[in-house]
């Protein structure tokens, strides 16, 4: 935000340097960005009265006139072809300087003395852009009321300071000149004015007689006044106005467009002006679009506009885009007779949609974003039509139109000095709070409730008593707060059950080579053709993303595999041969689709093996010894057909009644989706039930007191039985002798026959209470043996 300081002085009353103000106001809170100076290279310009122009005699482009500076005339020989005997304009005297430091010396002109120069507005450092074109191409005829030999800087206040302000957005009400100076009045103590607001209204019309206000979308606008000028006059607007404008960054358009940006940057309360002839049925509609609906904006540009985009129409078309732009249908022209001065407050976060949709940013839709005081509508309005009779630029029609759907009130918020002096570390007194408050126009007041600060309604960032808290120590200031030490209880943090198995999972696996990584949340909805997913799996229900950085991070992943191969397929594809990789993270499994709510958000664990010396068993090994770390026993390994996996290389993992995952070899036709050439072993598991079911109880157990008796067993079963049905079934017939048995060897060559599998065990038996004889263990294993080849039709080995 642009201030200034001239501007700021019509409110508050500062003398302070343009450092020092900038210096106190950043602790105060209003943070200074930069601080320019302008006009400060222009010197020894006057106002002079031209007295006669006579031609050159020896140069058909160049005149001779006679300038009148006050205490003398002077003669100067130029080439402007805008002037005239009678004209106010700026002249440069010897040894003066124009803007950009250009030194001007008398000096002979075809033969002719010239005493000086008259400037243009582009010397003096004027936008010339709201100037008739004569005197954008020519001198800058200033006003016939302009006092001779008066200094240029001093008539035109080309001489300015301009601060830069940078506007936090909790703050909306500082994007105004009064704003700040009510910022400033507060931070130097120093007394803030507004000026009355008078209007003669002229016209004998009533404007309720000439216009009708309709809010259709009242969640959408919360107010909408309306005043009504008529008898317009479209010219320049006066130089003072067009320089304030020029120094706070806006470009003057004519006198009504810079009425509006004027108020707008006074007050912060955005503006527009229609052509009243031009708004069909004398209606004001507040409405939203129509899908496909279209309007030419301002800039000359055709914007289609949908059914969240609020609009400003009357009863054919729309007239402009609310908050954000007008449109080319109502535009004020040079013909315009009857002007209708809107100032309304819309809402804010649909503001900010509508723009950033249209790609179309202003300094009205900016102020709207953040949040405006409803309340200030029609005093902007006022002010705007009070400055239009300064002006002579129309006559304002009795009363006004206010449609205020949604009034806002201010807040009462309590005020408890002892516990804001126990907050800032300070002693204020109440009666220094309240002054400080008072300043910021925050009232307190006592109820039976206690005391109450009552917040301003331009203040919409003041919600909570922190806020107060807050307002009164940057006023106090921040730099006079006491260095004090922060107190406070100091607790031990302490990991949940769940954070330290995750930890002893990670330590596992890292202690057996795996290393961790990381991968993005965001996978293609390639990925479950490349894992051979068919059509209807589950795991192509998938959540998109609204605004997704490309389609290979489009949606939301609902298995770890893919991410797994990536990285194993980079690393083979960078010379890295020994592979083994684990991932935990989550998987988003959306309960419907589209989403109504939040999705599960499943914890997995994906482990990953490429190693020319490891297979499917080791891949089970780093498994198990998960599960005996988190000392989980009533899992189970099942042979599983999975897309994703080998046909005759994959494995289901039970634990109790849940299908936790899968484990196993990956498919050829996988892999060569992922351009990888050699095995691959993948086990992907539902961390949140294995982490249910864990248990951190350590139970002993006393050493035995008497020995084992050991034996093998080797047997041979068709090869299509499971190891691990078998290993059941000797547990099943081996009674409570048996402590623990183990398979040690699976053969299959010559002295097997075809499509059978030798298999060997190590059984320990053991009794609690005896030394077992060898007829108990004898006796045990006739009943496997029995029990086997019943189940089985197993034969013992020879």
């Amino acid at each position: 935000m642009l201030v200034p300081i001239s501007w700021l002085k019509d409110f508050v009353d500062i003398n302070e340097e343009p450092e020092e103000l900038s210096k106190r106001l950043t602790m105060s809170g209003s943070n200074v960005e930069g601080i320019e100076y302008c006009g400060t290279d222009i010197k020894n310009i006057v106002i002079g009265e031209i007295q006669t122009v006579q031609k050159h005699p020896d140069a058909d482009k160049l005149v001779i006139v006679y300038v009148n500076i006050g205490e003398e005339t002077i003669q100067i020989v130029t080439g402007a072809t805008n002037i005239k005997a009678g004209d106010k304009v700026p002249v440069a005297l010897h040894g003066s300087t124009i803007t950009g430091g250009k030194k001007i010396r008398t000096s002979k002109l075809r033969g002719i003395e010239s005493a000086g120069m008259l400037c243009s507005a582009e010397e003096l450092g004027l936008d010339d852009h709201g100037l008739p074109k004569e005197m954008q191409d020519g001198i800058l005829i200033l006003p016939e009321d302009a006092p001779l030999g008066m200094d240029i800087k001093d008539y035109l206040n080309l001489e300015d300071v301009v601060i830069d302000f940078e506007i936090t957005p909790n703050r909306p009400d500082c994007l105004s000149i009064i704003g700040v100076a009510r910022e400033t009045a507060a931070t130097f103590k120093s007394n803030f004015r507004i000026p009355e607001i008078n209007l003669k209204e002229e016209a004998e019309d009533y404007i309720k007689d000439n216009v009708n206000i309709k809010i259709e979308a009242e969640d959408l606008c919360n107010r909408y006044v309306a005043r009504l000028v008529k008898d317009i006059v479209i010219e320049p607007s006066p130089l003072w106005m067009q320089r304030r404008l020029q120094t706070c960054g806006v470009r003057s358009i004519n006198n009504i467009v810079d009425i509006t940006n004027y108020v707008m940057l006074e007050m912060g309360q955005p503006l527009h002006a229609f052509d009243y002839d031009k708004v069909e049925g004398r209606s004001i509609i507040v409405r939203r679009g129509k899908a496909s609906e279209k309007i030419e904006t301002l800039d000359g540009n055709i914007r289609e506009i949908n059914e969240n985009t609020l609009l400003i129409a009357d009863d054919k078309k729309p007239l402009g885009i609310a908050g954000v732009m007008g449109g080319a249908d109502s535009e004020i022209t040079s013909s315009t007779k009857c002007v209708l001065i809107e100032s309304a407050n819309f809402f804010g976060p649909n503001i900010r949609r509508t723009s950033k949709q249209l790609g179309l940013r202003s300094e009205s839709s900016m102020r709207f974003e953040k949040g405006i005081d409803p309340n200030i509508c029609l005093q902007a309005a006022n002010r705007a039509c009070e400055l239009i009779e300064q002006l002579g630029a129309g006559k304002v029609l009795k009363g006004y139109i206010d449609v205020f759907p949604g009034k806002t009130a201010p807040k009462e918020i309590p005020f408890n000095p002892d516990k804001i002096n126990s907050v800032l570390g300070t002693d204020i007194p109440t009666n220094e709070m309240i002054d400080i408050l008072n300043r910021l126009e925050i009232t307190v007041n006592s109820t039976a409730d206690g005391m109450k600060a009552i917040a301003p309604t331009f203040r919409s960032d003041i919600v909570e008593e922190a806020d107060i808290i807050e307002e009164i120590g940057r006023m106090y200031g921040y730099d006079r707060l006491p260095i004090t030490l922060p107190t406070g209880n100091v607790t031990h943090g302490k990991l949940s059950d769940h954070q330290k198995y995750i930890n002893e999972i990670k330590d596992v696996l890292v202690y057996n080579g795996y290393s961790e990584i990381y991968t993005y949340s965001f996978i293609s909805p390639k990925v479950f053709d490349n894992i051979n997913a068919p059509q209807n799996s589950p795991l192509r229900q998938a959540i998109t993303l609204l605004n997704p950085l490309g389609e290979e991070h489009s949606i939301m992943r609902t298995t770890l595999m893919p991410n797994i191969l990536d990285v194993i397929s980079f690393n083979l594809n960078h010379k890295v041969d020994e592979l083994r990789f684990f991932e935990i993270g989550a998987a988003y499994l959306p309960k419907k689709l589209p989403l109504e709510e939040l999705p599960y958000e499943n914890k997995r664990i994906a482990i990953g093996l490429c190693d020319d010396s490891m297979d499917f068993y080791d891949l089970k090994r780093v498994i198990e010894t998960l599960f005996r770390k988190l000392r989980i026993k009533n899992y189970n390994f099942l042979q599983e057909q999975h897309f994703a996996f080998h046909t005759s290389r994959c494995a289901k993992i039970v634990l109790g009644d849940d299908i936790i995952g899968f484990a196993g070899e990956i498919n050829p036709d996988v892999l060569e989706n992922y351009e990888i050439s050699k095995r691959v072993y993948v086990a992907e598991l539902d961390l949140d039930i294995i982490l249910s079911n864990a248990s951190g109880k350590v139970g002993f157990e006393p050493l035995p007191k008497f020995p084992t008796s050991d034996r093998d067993l080797a047997i041979v079963v068709n090869e299509k039985v499971l190891v691990g049905d078998v290993i059941n079934a000797i547990k099943e017939s081996a009674g409570n002798l048996l402590e623990r048995v183990e398979l040690f060897d699976i053969y299959q060559g010559d002295q097997i026959a075809k499509g059978h599998k030798s298999i060997a065990f190590s059984l320990v038996f053991r009794a609690e209470d005896r030394t077992l004889t060898d007829a108990e263990v004898n006796e045990s294993i006739e009943k496997i043996t029995k029990h086997l080849q019943d189940k089985f039709n197993a034969t013992l080995r020879e």
